[in-house]
């Protein structure tokens, strides 16, 4: 193979972001996605196939044609569709450097990073996934200082959002939405050196006072409605024999905010047809967090900051659907889906430095 086959300095630059070209073509060969020169020439030639059929809007069929229109490959539509399914494990590696590449960076918080946690999904593809409610789910990390996703791993439906589904880095603030609030698991990523600041539910806890007896949460929130502020030690009970200590803070909305949340639970629940437990109302009052972070350190108005911050990683969802054009993969075959999707993800990668770029100094990093 020369550099001189493919054919444009785009693509070149792109090989270069990749690892070079000796690397791709070892890692083809030893993850089974490209095995002799036949109708595809080397297993540079075949990504760049690969992801001009996901990146692209041609089809298997059209996308053949155009690589044989180039002299690219020869070889028929289901043949492409055999190269993609088994390059799902190759992509993934390509993908796990690319997010290697990216410097770690350290955003506020007293110098320690920030990582935000979430999840997005796409359908799977076909009617019987639509009707059970099929998904393909992108777990992720997120840097909040180099502006980049530090981690995915891609599952289906059956498997939920863990907090500590991602390797901890010690010294972290790993920030999640309420799915998060999960006993067990964020007693590990604190055992493992990290803090977390968590949104919370009135009711997806048991919720202990310090002295271990059981917290009436909704009425500790019905008594501070004149001050609008809670920032106190809580325990939260999992399935583990000792509960784990954290802080609770909460945030009284603003009127309108408040009605707001309140208007949207009712028409929820007016279509559903189901009744709103007076609680519920209550607590929708209020922006509700825990913490592991120390007080003294991180006062309220830190933690309601941090927590803030979690935009960012929707941002970054939306440039990945929007922008990059992630959507639910053509097929039903769960390895070309992986591969698909695998795919998008290289292309966010690939497009995160020109993100970052343009950000620069802006507001965003600055909070950031």
């Amino acid at each position: 193979m020369t550099r001189e086959s493919l054919s444009n300095a785009e693509w070149l630059r792109t090989v270069d972001r990749f690892g070079g070209a000796e690397l791709l073509e070892k890692e083809a060969r030893e993850f089974g996605a490209f095995e002799r020169a036949r109708k595809i020439k080397c297993g540079v030639d075949q990504l760049r196939l690969i992801l001009a059929y996901c990146w692209g809007r041609r089809g298997l069929r059209l996308t053949a044609a155009w690589a044989e229109a180039i002299g690219l490959a020869s070889l028929s539509n289901v043949a492409l569709l055999k190269r993609l399914r088994n390059s799902a494990d190759w992509l993934e590696r390509l993908v796990c450097r690319l997010i290697g590449a990216g410097s770690p960076g350290v955003a506020v918080a007293k110098g320690r990073p920030v990582r935000l946690v979430d999840a997005t999904s796409v359908a799977k593809a076909g009617r019987d996934a639509r009707e059970s409610g099929g998904r393909w789910r992108v777990h992720s990390v997120f840097d909040l200082a180099s502006e980049r996703f530090t981690a995915f791993d891609l599952t289906d439906e059956s498997e939920g959002e863990v907090i500590d589904r991602a390797d901890v880095v010690a010294g972290e603030i790993r920030v999640g939405d309420r799915v998060y609030l999960q006993p067990d698991r964020i007693a590990k990523v604190v055992g493992a050196g990290a803090d977390i600041v968590v949104r919370a539910g009135w009711n997806n806890a048991r919720w202990l006072d310090i002295e271990g007896n059981r917290l009436d949460l909704i009425a500790l929130l019905k008594k501070a409605r004149g001050k609008g502020l809670i920032d106190r030690p809580i325990w939260i009970k999992g399935s583990a024999k000792e509960p784990i200590a954290l802080r609770l803070v909460a945030i009284r909305k603003p009127k309108q905010a408040r009605d707001l949340s309140i208007e949207k639970l009712k028409r929820h629940a007016r279509d559903k047809g189901r009744n709103l437990m007076p609680e519920t109302l209550v607590a929708a009052e209020w922006v509700l967090i825990v913490t592991s972070l120390d007080r003294d350190e991180y006062p309220l108005s830190a933690i309601s900051a941090l927590y803030r911050l979690r935009w960012r990683i929707e941002i970054a969802f939306k440039h990945l659907k929007s922008g990059v054009g992630l959507a639910g993969p053509p097929g039903d075959d769960p390895r070309s889906a992986r591969a698909y999707i695998l795919c998008h993800l290289l292309l966010g990668l690939l497009t995160e430095p020109l993100i970052a770029e343009h950000l620069g100094d802006s507001p965003r990093r600055e909070a950031a």
